[in-house]
């Protein structure tokens, strides 16, 4: 994996796990997933210059299911890529900016202007686009 970036490790991990994760538990230590607190605190987060996946997510069996996946993507990728969960249910303004209708997802920010946005399914997670905000 000499040529691909840290997101796209991070992306191909997410996939990897999502698909054959098997529930075992792992002793992960503390969480690495930072709750969202805040517009502001997102913000000085995607200015520390490194990407950062946002989890939007209601409580489902699939957000049970991505929250396993979360907490060893971020246990595994810590420090280079920062994990931040957003409680829709708490922070409703936030989640229907990002004018998606269907939960969980992901947005990878690679940096304060472009977002990959990645949809999540019980089987797999899918890349969907690449945009610039």
């Amino acid at each position: 994996m000499a040529g691909t970036s840290c997101c796209d490790r991070m992306v191909s991990q997410l996939q990897s796990t999502s698909k054959y994760y098997t529930g075992y538990p792992k002793d992960l230590g503390p969480s690495r997933i930072i709750p969202f607190t805040s517009e502001r605190q997102f913000v000085q987060l995607l200015h520390e210059g490194r990407p950062v996946v946002a989890a939007f997510t209601i409580k489902c069996t699939y957000t049970q299911h991505l929250d396993k996946v979360l907490e060893e993507a971020a246990a595994t990728f810590y420090p280079h890529i920062t994990f931040v969960r957003v409680e829709c249910p708490k922070y409703p303004g936030f989640c229907l900016t990002r004018q998606k209708t269907e939960y969980p997802f992901l947005e990878v920010f690679y940096n304060p202007e472009q977002v990959m946005i990645v949809y999540f399914t019980l089987h797999r997670l899918t890349h969907v686009a690449t945009s610039l905000l």
